[in-house]
Parts: structure tokens; C-alpha cells; sequence
């Protein structure tokens, strides 16, 4: 990080260690951290994991999922990796809240490199966390490692899209055997980037739908929606509905939208609280 910020060594004793990972089987015996928070280790955190090739529909869902947690207090903790990782510390950081990466590889080593700028972001408020020293490079057998750490530190683990073998799995697995809470974004049938959290609902976990719900099951205060952030088009689309296309045939007709884009856009306003669905059909429950 060139030294631009300050860096600390928390050990497993101290008292800024984060207490849930104390609690984990082989929590680590020492944390390198860069950044100029290091008061939010002790914070409540949200982890917020994925697929690296993450579907549009899953970048717009864990921006959204980041930036609601952020707003209501919760620190995002992620690992820094593309796709949903990457989403969910820019959706934090969006809205000025605190976020958390755990790196699979020493603290001065940014991986991948094409998210150094984004590193650099995150120790503006928040932190870079690892187990590794300086100069310690990544590899593959780090990064599973790398996620029991982010599951330790975070009182529930939302998976957003998982394919049947993922690192994110693991990740949901080392939340489990910590006793915490697993939720995951149900996704399409047809997906293989959702058989994954599919399978995670199967088997009992909690699928996120709206996040104000979502938010509050966590124990955080729900923050209004600010009036002022409709997008042109969330508008048309709310527009649309309130005009009687309430069906995603009428709304694709209505709005000249591709079926994938118009299902990101009403995904992201369902989970956003603004609309809701029955039999089919969509109406809008705010503005």
C-alpha cells in the first residue's frame, strides 16, 4: 500500500481483537492490518460473499445488499476478490460506511492487482485484514484459509451467487460450524452461478427477500430510502407498473427491456422494499 497508511498487528489477546473470531476452532493467533479504523474490528460485521464471474443481476444485488447494511451501521467484510466481492465493498463504500477485506496474502500484496484502487478506498474508513505477513503471496490453499477468518469475524454470512463448488460455500460451511447465521439471494433455476445458494436454501438456510427485513432480522435499525435516488429508470419502470403492465411480459413489452435486464432491475426495487410480487403480478409498496 506504499506505506500511505498506518499498519498494526492485532493479536489474538488484544483488546481490538475481534471477538467472534475469537470464538472460531483455530482463530488466528495474529491479524496484520492496514487502515485508519481499526476501532471497527470490534463492530458488528455482515459478511457479503459470492462468485468471482458474477452475473449483472448478482453485481446489482450485492451493491444494493452493501449499501442497505452500510446505511443501518453493519461493517461489510469481503475478500477483495472480482465479482460479488468487489461489489460489496464498493456498495459500502458508496454510501460512506465501513467495510472490511480479508486478504488471502500479505497485506502489502494487493490481489488481484487491478483492485489496488479499491484497496486504497477501503483503508480510507475501513481495513485491510490477513493472517500473512508482508510480502507473503497469494496462493490457492491461502484463500479457504482466508475465508474461515471472514466468516469468524461477521455475525451472519450472505451468499449472493455460488456455483456447486465454490469458494463462497466454504466460506457458508466455517459460518456454520461457527454457529452463525447463513443466508443466501435465491437466483434462477436454469443458473449455474445459482446452483450453489439454491442448494444453501435447500438444505435450511435463510433466503434474502426484502432487506428490510433483511436488515432488521440482523438486529440493525432500518434506514429509511432516501426520496431523491430513483434512477431515470426505476422511474419508467414504477411508472409502468402503476400503469397496469404488472407482469414481466407487459413490463418487457412496455419497456423494450431484455428479459435479464428487466429481472435485474425488478430484483433490485423487490429487495430495495419498493415493489412486491403475488401470483405473477407486481405493485409498488413505496416511492
Amino acid at each position: 500500500m506504499g506505506g500511505r497508511f498506518d499498519h498494526h498487528v492485532v493479536g489474538v489477546r488484544g483488546d481490538v481483537y475481534p471477538t467472534l473470531l475469537r470464538q472460531i476452532h483455530d482463530p488466528p493467533e495474529r491479524l496484520f492490518v492496514v487502515g485508519s479504523n481499526v476501532a471497527i474490528l470490534q463492530k458488528r460485521m455482515v459478511a457479503l460473499v459470492g462468485a468471482r464471474s458474477c452475473s449483472s443481476y448478482g453485481r446489482q444485488v450485492t451493491r444494493t445488499l452493501a449499501r442497505a447494511l452500510a446505511e443501518a451501521g453493519a461493517v461489510v467484510v469481503s475478500g477483495l476478490a472480482r465479482g460479488v466481492d468487489t461489489e460489496a465493498h464498493r456498495g459500502a463504500l458508496d454510501v460512506g460506511g465501513a467495510t472490511i477485506a480479508v486478504l488471502g496474502c500479505g497485506i502489502d500484496v494487493v490481489y488481484p492487482a487491478r483492485n489496488r484502487q479499491l484497496a486504497e478506498g477501503i483503508c480510507e474508513g475501513g481495513l485491510l485484514i490477513s493472517e500473512y505477513p508482508d510480502t507473503t503471496p497469494a496462493a490457492p490453499w491461502r484463500f479457504p484459509a482466508r475465508n474461515r477468518i471472514i466468516a469468524g469475524v461477521a455475525l451472519a454470512t450472505i451468499v449472493v451467487e455460488a456455483r456447486e463448488r465454490s469458494g463462497a460455500l466454504i466460506t457458508a460451511d466455517f459460518a456454520l460450524d461457527a454457529g452463525r447465521e447463513v443466508l443466501a439471494v435465491p437466483g434462477e433455476i436454469t443458473s449455474s452461478r445459482s446452483a450453489g445458494t439454491n442448494a444453501l436454501i435447500r438444505y435450511g438456510a435463510t433466503p434474502v427477500g426484502s432487506i428490510s427485513e433483511l436488515v432488521a432480522d440482523l438486529g440493525f435499525e432500518v434506514v429509511a430510502p432516501r426520496a431523491s435516488t430513483s434512477s431515470d429508470a426505476e422511474r419508467r419502470l414504477i411508472d409502468a407498473i402503476e400503469s397496469g403492465a404488472t407482469t414481466l411480459d407487459d413490463l418487457g413489452r412496455v419497456l423494450d427491456l431484455e428479459p435479464a435486464a428487466l429481472s435485474s432491475r425488478v430484483t433490485e426495487l423487490e429487495l430495495a422494499g419498493r415493489l412486491e410480487a403475488a401470483d405473477g403480478h407486481y405493485r409498488v409498496t413505496a416511492i
